[in-house]
Parts: structure tokens; C-alpha cells; sequence
């Protein structure tokens, strides 16, 4: 199982990284694209929305199945990583590096408590399974 211990996670197999006090970067989970399988489309929220924590923001598709991403902070978008709008395997091939989704300014720092550490995601995991 890979679970960077620098991530924070959702339930719902999202991960944020931490940029710097105001910005986040986010993604899905190694598990997450294990379970999609081949990744052949991402919709990406736009730069400048809101959105809010726990809310559908993002769409992957594969070719099993359509998958909601959620945010897991609240805040506006600043960045969407274009590459994977052309390479959407990227998400499969490097879910924690050149897979990135996109990168939010939070609005509320304290939103970061409700996020899972890397010991109870991996729970969430087994409890999956």
C-alpha cells in the first residue's frame, strides 16, 4: 500500500499536500487509481471556483467506472495541472507526483483537523477490503 506520510487524506480517497500556510495541492490515491483501473479522462474544476470541503469539485473517468473527486478543504481553485487533461494515465502512473489534480487556496486553515492521517486512511483501506 502507498501512503506518503507527508499527505493528508478523505475517506473518499482524495489526498492534500500542504504547499505552504495558504495552498494545498490535490489528488487521488494509489489505491484510488488501482481501483479505476485505466484513467481515460479527467474533468478539472476551473481556476477561481469555490469550492467546499466535502463537495464534488472534479471528475476521472475510466473505463470501468465515472468517479467524483471531492474537495477536501474549502477555497478557491488557483491551479489545474493541464497535463493531465492530455495524458490522463498520468493519474495511474504517478498518483502522488506528475498526476496531480489541482491546487486550492484554503479558506479555512482549521478544515485541515477533519483530514485523515496517513495510520487512518490506511484503515480505511483495510476496512474496505
Amino acid at each position: 500500500m502507498n501512503i506518503p506520510n507527508e499527505l493528508l487524506y478523505r475517506r473518499t480517497h482524495e489526498w492534500a499536500k500542504k504547499i505552504d500556510s495558504k495552498e494545498i495541492m490535490v489528488g487521488i490515491t494509489d489505491h484510488a487509481q488501482k481501483q479505476l483501473k485505466d484513467i481515460v479522462f479527467v474533468e478539472l474544476p476551473s481556476v477561481g471556483k469555490e469550492v467546499k470541503a466535502g463537495a464534488p469539485c472534479a471528475v476521472v473517468e475510466s473505463v470501468k467506472a465515472a468517479y467524483d473527486i471531492y474537495a477536501p478543504l474549502s477555497g478557491k481553485v488557483t491551479r489545474v495541472n493541464q497535463s493531465i487533461q492530455e495524458k490522463p494515465e498520468l493519474v495511474n502512473k504517478d498518483p502522488y507526483g506528475d498526476g496531480w489534480l489541482f491546487q486550492i487556496e484554503i479558506s479555512d486553515p482549521g478544515e485541515l483537523d477533519n483530514l485523515l492521517k496517513p495510520d487512518q486512511y490506511k484503515g480505511v483501506i483495510e476496512a474496505e477490503q
